[in-house]
């Protein structure tokens, strides 16, 4: 396994391991892969739907050659501030950053100086190129505005709100470590809910959405086979990151017909990012156990199953295009069930009630799965070219 970009070279070229290279995570890299592959896939289903008249454009006047605006400069300099604040501490601290990047970075502590610095650079690069490019008179312009156009807009709000969303439910699901150690807990650069991820995104994405008059219904089902692609990548890091996601032991004799690698019925996860397990004889690096007994690896398992729903449900989109949020619900149905069976085999914490043992993914993998049904169903009914109507 790879918890970061120094074993990865290790691996691959022989170089030392918890060098420079470790301060890029594996995780973090494929959670970002995991966000651009979908704003591709979402762009280009947008894109689509557009072409088939799903979408019309909004007019949305440009103004150009203004004097440099208040807002635009103090927007720079904010962000300036906050990448000078803490890349320059990270620089200082490169030691804690290469230990435990995301502590370093999601931390409060950082440099007054850095921040207050490229702020200035930032607020004054903008007003420069405000005035460079001033006229005597603005120049107005429209333009025709798709939604497809706005895809950076909806990635931004999608995966910040996501973000945020797989922060808290990862916090709820362990409310002791939340009292033990309130602001380590919500600093901390581990634990991510997926679930959590996706409904907060939802919420937000459709709240902007509305806020632009854009159809939800048509960008729902453009962002179905997106979703649980993007879904796919994610898992693959949590795989090999060996971030906890794996199954429960897996104790049981391969069957005769596996015709698959046997790390894919069982496997060890050497070098495990939440260093659990036996040690590794031999290896001396800060990542150096591996589970024993081995376990089953559900992230790759996901890895396929979600690759292959988002297949299916690009393979359906034109033919259920007259059946608007059919693709949507079908994705509900699909994540629901599958979440719910490989959950199974996966290491979580459990809740009882009623006499129902049961765990949070189990809980929302059942209520995405009822959802989705229903939704087709009702998508179904209501629809003029049912067949028979």
């Amino acid at each position: 396994m790879y918890p970061d970009l120094s074993y990865f070279f290790n691996d691959i070229f022989g170089t030392p391991v918890d060098n420079w290279a470790s301060i890029f995570k594996t995780f973090g890299l494929l959670l970002v892969l995991a966000i651009l592959s979908a704003a591709l896939i979402l762009y280009r289903e947008l894109k689509h739907k557009a072409k088939q008249g799903l979408f019309q454009p909004a007019k949305v006047k440009y103004e150009y050659g203004k004097p440099p605006q208040v807002a635009e400069l103090v927007s720079n300099g904010a962000w300036g501030f906050i990448l000078g604040y803490k890349g320059l501490y990270a620089v200082q601290h490169f030691a804690e950053l290469k230990a435990d990047a995301a502590e370093v970075l999601l931390s409060l502590d950082g440099s007054w100086f850095g921040g207050l610095a490229l702020a200035a650079v930032l607020a004054g690069a903008r007003y420069w190129e405000a005035k460079r490019k001033q006229l005597p008179k603005p120049k107005v312009e429209v333009k025709e505005i798709y939604p497809h156009d706005r895809i950076g807009d909806i990635t931004m709000i999608a995966a910040i709100s996501g973000v945020v969303g797989a922060k808290f439910f990862a916090i709820i699901e362990d409310i002791p470590a939340l009292l033990a150690d309130p602001a380590g807990t919500i600093f901390s650069g581990g634990g991510l809910a997926i679930y959590g991820g996706l409904i907060f995104g939802f919420l937000a994405v459709t709240y902007y959405l509305r806020r632009q008059k854009i159809p939800v219904i048509h960008v729902l089902d453009a962002v179905a086979p997106a979703l649980i692609i993007a879904y796919g990548v994610g898992r693959m890091g949590c795989h090999l990151a060996g971030d906890g996601d794996w199954g429960i032991v897996n104790n049981l004799p391969q069957p005769g017909w596996w015709f698959l690698p046997d790390w894919l019925w069982a496997y060890d996860y050497p070098h495990n990012i939440l260093r659990e397990g036996a040690p590794l004889e031999g290896f001396s690096g800060k990542y150096n156990t591996h589970l024993v007994p081995p376990v089953f690896p559900t992230p790759l398992y996901e890895t396929a199953m979600a690759l292959s729903i988002g297949a299916i449900l690009i393979g359906l989109r034109n033919r259920l295009t007259p059946y608007p949020g059919m693709l949507f619900f079908l994705y509900l149905a699909f994540n629901g069930a599958e979440r719910f069976f490989i959950e199974k085999i996966r290491v979580n914490p459990e809740y009882t009630n009623f006499g129902i043992t049961y765990t949070q993914a189990e809980l929302i993998a059942v209520i995405l799965f009822l959802a989705g049904l229903a939704g087709c169903v009702v998508v179904w009914r209501k629809n003029p070219f049912r067949a028979g109507r």
